[in-house]
Formats: C-alpha cells, sequence, structure tokens
C-alpha cells in the first residue's frame, strides 16, 4: 500500500509525482480521468460520468478502471467510489442505436434498441426525446427519425444514458487517396491516433501544438479514400491545409477546392470555413447547402473545440458521415464538451504535451508571467472605472509598454510575436517598434505574405491580434509575448503557447511571456487562463518587471520560480 495515487471519495484522485511509479500510475488513469492541476509535486485527477465514458466508448471496461485505482492507490479506495464507477461505466451501451432489418422494410431502418427494458421506458418519458423517435418494434426496440440521430444522442447523454452508436456509416463517394511518404513517414503517434480514430469509427483527436494534427488528418483521409469534407476557422488555415495536403499525399491542385468568403469551390476535397457556414441572411444560413453538395465519406473539424453552435446544429444532421475532430484541448468555456462526445464523437487518442516534448517533437517552453505596476493615476482612474471596463482598462496598461520594449531587446533576432486583444494597443505597439501589425482587417494575401517573410527570417517581429491564434503554422516562432488575452480563456491561452511549440531547428527552448497588472481583474483572468497548461506541466515563473535584468537566474527554463 505505497503507491502514488491516493483516491478520494470526492472522486478527485492525487498523484505524488516523485513516486517511482507516478509514470505507470498516470498512464493506467489517463483513459477515465481527467487532469485538473498538475503543480510541482501532487497532480489532481478528477473522475466524471464524461470521463468514465470516453474510456468505454475507447473499449475499456469497469473491471480496468477498479483494478487501475486500487493497483496505485496508497490507501484503501472508498467503496462507494467503486460502486459509482462501475454503475456509471455501465449505463454506456445499454441503449444502443443500429440499423436493423424489420419486416416489411426495403431497407434496414434506424432503431434504439435497449438490454434493459426500464431505461427506455425511462428515457421515452422525456418530452425532448419521444419527438425523435417513432413506434414501437418490440418492447426491446424503437424507431429513430433518421434525420434525429445526432439530437438523440445530445438529449440522451443530458439524462444520463449515452447511447452507444452502432448504426455505421454512408461510404460515401469514393476518392483515391494517398500519403506521400517519399522523405517523411508519420509519427508513432499520429499513426495510432489515425489507427484509433478508424477502429472507433468517428471522434476527437488531442494532440498539442505543433504535434502534427494535419498530418493526422491526412492519415485518416488516405484511410477512408473517400470525398472529404474539411471544416477550418479561418481561410488562412485553409489555405496551409491545402497547401500541406499537396505536399504530404497524391492529391492535386485541382481536386482540392477552398469555399471561403472569396472562394465557392467543390472539390473531391473540399476546405471551408466555419465563418461561411455561419454566415446567416434574412434568418437562414445560405451556405450549409455544401453540406449536401457530395456524397462525402468523411468530415474533418479542425480546432473542434471551437465549433460555433451553428456547426453543432448541422453537425447532428450528419451523424451517417465519419466524423473526425481535430483540437489540442477538448476545454470549452461554454461546457459544451458533451455535445463533442455526443455529436462528433468520444476521444479516440489523447497526448500529454509533455510526453511529446520528451520525444523531440515539440519544443521546450520556458513561461513566464510578468507583474507591472500601474501608477498611482492610472490605479486610481482604473478604481472608479466601471466593472466592465476595468479589464480593457487593467490589460492595456501603459507600464506594458517598456516591458515590451524590453523583452523584444532581449530576443532581439530571435522571431517574436506580440500578442493581444485590443486593437488600439497594438496599434500602438506595432508603431512603437516599427514592426508589421496583422489583424482582422488585414487582407488574406498580406497575411500570407507577412507570416512568408517570417517564416523565412526576412522579418523577426511581428505583431498579431487574435486572428494568430488558430491553425497558424509558424514553425520558427520562438518567442511570444502576450500584452491581453479574451478575459479568462484557457483556450486561448493554448492556442498562444503553441504558436511558439514547433520543434526549433537548433532545439532551443520556447520563451512565452505574459504581461499582467497586478492588483486588478487583469491577474485573476489570467490565472484561470493558465489552468489549463498548468494541467499539461507547464509552470509559470512570476517575475517582477523591475527583476528582469536578473530574469535568467531565477531558475532553469521550464522550472517554476516565485
Amino acid at each position: 500500500m505505497n503507491g502514488p495515487l491516493i483516491v478520494q471519495s470526492d472522486k478527485t484522485l492525487l498523484l505524488e509525482v516523485d513516486h517511482p511509479d507516478a509514470e505507470t500510475a498516470r498512464r493506467d488513469i489517463a483513459p477515465f480521468a481527467e487532469l485538473e492541476r498538475a503543480p510541482e509535486h501532487v497532480h489532481t485527477y478528477r473522475v466524471t460520468p464524461l470521463g468514465l465514458w470516453n474510456a468505454r466508448a475507447a473499449g475499456h471496461d469497469a473491471e480496468q478502471v477498479v483494478h487501475a485505482l486500487v493497483e496505485h492507490s496508497r490507501y484503501p479506495v472508498p467503496q462507494a467510489l467503486l460502486v459509482d464507477v462501475a454503475e456509471t461505466m455501465a449505463r454506456y451501451g445499454r441503449l444502443t442505436l443500429t440499423k436493423e432489418s424489420l419486416t416489411g422494410e426495403d431497407e434496414p431502418v434506424l432503431v434504439l434498441r435497449t438490454t434493459d427494458r426500464a431505461v427506455l421506458a425511462e428515457v421515452l418519458r422525456h418530452k425532448k426525446i419521444s419527438p425523435l423517435i417513432g413506434d414501437r418494434v418490440d418492447e426491446d426496440t424503437v424507431r429513430v427519425h433518421a434525420s434525429e440521430r445526432g439530437h438523440l444522442k445530445q438529449e440522451l447523454l443530458k439524462v444520463g444514458w449515452p447511447a452507444e452508436d452502432l448504426a455505421g456509416y454512408v461510404d460515401g463517394e469514393a476518392h483515391p487517396i494517398d500519403l506521400d511518404t517519399t522523405d517523411w513517414s508519420l509519427r508513432p503517434y499520429q499513426q495510432q491516433a489515425v489507427d484509433g480514430f478508424w477502429d472507433g469509427g468517428s471522434g476527437v483527436v488531442v494532440l498539442p501544438c505543433g504535434a502534427g494534427k494535419t498530418l493526422v488528418g491526412a492519415g485518416a483521409m488516405a484511410r477512408s479514400s473517400t470525398t472529404t469534407l474539411i471544416l477550418v476557422t479561418n481561410t488562412v488555415s485553409a489555405r496551409q491545409w491545402r497547401e500541406e495536403l499537396l505536399r504530404r499525399t497524391t492529391l492535386t491542385e485541382d481536386e482540392i477546392g477552398e469555399y471561403s468568403g472569396s472562394r465557392k469551390e467543390i472539390r473531391p476535397v473540399t476546405i471551408a470555413t466555419y465563418q461561411v457556414l455561419t454566415l446567416k441572411r434574412k434568418g437562414i444560413y445560405p451556405h450549409l447547402d455544401l453540406l449536401d453538395a457530395r456524397d462525402w465519406g468523411l468530415i474533418l473539424y479542425d480546432e473542434v473545440h471551437l465549433l460555433p453552435a451553428p456547426i453543432f446544429r448541422m453537425t447532428a444532421d450528419l451523424q451517417a458521415r465519419r466524423r473526425l475532430g481535430l483540437t489540442a484541448t477538448l476545454v470549452r468555456e461554454d461546457g459544451r464538451e458533451s455535445d463533442v462526445f455526443s455529436l462528433i464523437g468520444p476521444k479516440r487518442f489523447d497526448a500529454p504535451w509533455k510526453d511529446i516534448e520528451a520525444q523531440g517533437y515539440i519544443a521546450p517552453a520556458d513561461c513566464v508571467e510578468v507583474r507591472v505596476t500601474m501608477s498611482e493615476s492610472m490605479r486610481m482612474a482604473y478604481a472608479v472605472a466601471e466593472p466592465e471596463e476595468r479589464y480593457r482598462f487593467a490589460a492595456c496598461a501603459p507600464a506594458k509598454d517598456d516591458v515590451v520594449d524590453r523583452l523584444v531587446e532581449r530576443h532581439r533576432g530571435q522571431p517574436t510575436l506580440v500578442i493581444g486583444q485590443y486593437l488600439d494597443q497594438l496599434e500602438q505597439l506595432s508603431g512603437r517598434l516599427d514592426a508589421p501589425l496583422i489583424t482582422g482587417e488585414t487582407t488574406v494575401a498580406q497575411r500570407q505574405e507577412l507570416f512568408r517573410q517570417f517564416r523565412e527570417g526576412e522579418i523577426t517581429l511581428l505583431v498579431v491580434s487574435k486572428v494568430a491564434n488558430f491553425s497558424i503554422d509558424l514553425p520558427e516562432a520562438s518567442v511570444a509575448i502576450q500584452v491581453s488575452g479574451t478575459f479568462g480563456s484557457r483556450q486561448e491561452e493554448a492556442q498562444r503557447l503553441g504558436r511558439v511549440l514547433r520543434p526549433k531547428g537548433d532545439g532551443r527552448t520556447a520563451h512565452f511571456y505574459t504581461l499582467v497588472a497586478r492588483d486588478t481583474v487583469d491577474a485573476e483572468f489570467a490565472a484561470h487562463r493558465q489552468r489549463f497548461l498548468a494541467e499539461q506541466g507547464y509552470a509559470y515563473r512570476i517575475v517582477d518587471a523591475d527583476d528582469l535584468g536578473e530574469l535568467a537566474e531565477l531558475g532553469a527554463p521550464g522550472q517554476p520560480g516565485s
């Protein structure tokens, strides 16, 4: 009874990081426990119903979960928790969605079948579920309207009875796609991700920024060899996907279309932006016809954690197509992780950031929070500002400008991004630093040209707004200076760190600085934003702006400081 794990009755698991068996225990609990906090010595995990159902969908049973808890626990595991684990996991699969041939029907029909009649009776009484189903076939089976397959899964999950979807997928229109592995090959974890997705049918692959999620998508496309619809966050991302597919697969330029604000091409592989699909005119979404434009065999969602509500709604109608979601984090600030589970599919593969770093596939990162003190006059102005204005006031504190100057000078010649939320702040910094600025107003052609110059070393400093948060491939960026963020968004913090995690040609460490005005809501939001990265094992050193000159002496990169 000297294991590295302490299992508590509130469903939290405490893992002693320095224990010799900690890594084995972490690997055994990772399929079902969600990491909540990861400070230096004790990591906190939580067992949730969604985590247990994700594990069940991935082929793990309650016996394996119970064994992992008992095997690694330092103290006796609370009996009530073990019972709850078994009962929660047993809920998954008592209801299944299948296609069955029924008497008098020419084609197989979609049905909801149960192994527990009381459960079926219970769910059929819910007022949001009853309109989604058809006639009773027998005591164990009820018809389901094919168009309601996704909506039904959403509602069943909400009432605590997740359905296992075994109804299969239409093949879609065949289209030959192969990987062109002349001078590269999928990394082992990328191949595992492709296999895990394909064996599961549909679902989500979670990989760190810079770990090659696009190649996982390409591998899935090659495995499917069907027409594919790829949904991405913006036009720049769409063109980067196109370039990567042309380089890594046998697809030609004529086979890949872009469906965005500027182009409306429908090809065997079509890359569309979320923005164009969610464009609303006179109460309707005119571009959703794209979903029916071809007999897609695979739908791929880049940055799946960002799916806007209309995309969730349309995905509910796409359950007959294979769906792959790609993301660095399933954290959603709106709490809709359950919709990702029910509509895209369960998590099929997840690789911790530090594991990928240890393998040398992403760069190590030194995360530093630099705290600045506002002047007395600014502090008084902040104190009397309206509550809704205080974050902008603190985030744009002039005291940050001098710190930006010093950090840029400190890393002069290294590819550096200055990232922020507020355009007037960024415009002022752009002029002050004599550096190009990229915002939502920057044309796609201008963005691409500036990103090209940055990648090729023609310029080494860029000021960027949140348009650069997602799906931007800047492999040589090694320094990021964050001056303001989207309130307490953990997603954004992860994405911004990801901008500098691509492995460097010379193996150097990446640097991620967050500038925070002390004694303000800026500090509170910063602490919340950092939670996800702390869960992944990234420790922030806290440094006073006046002590920047001593930064190198405060500890080795990546190690916690004051």
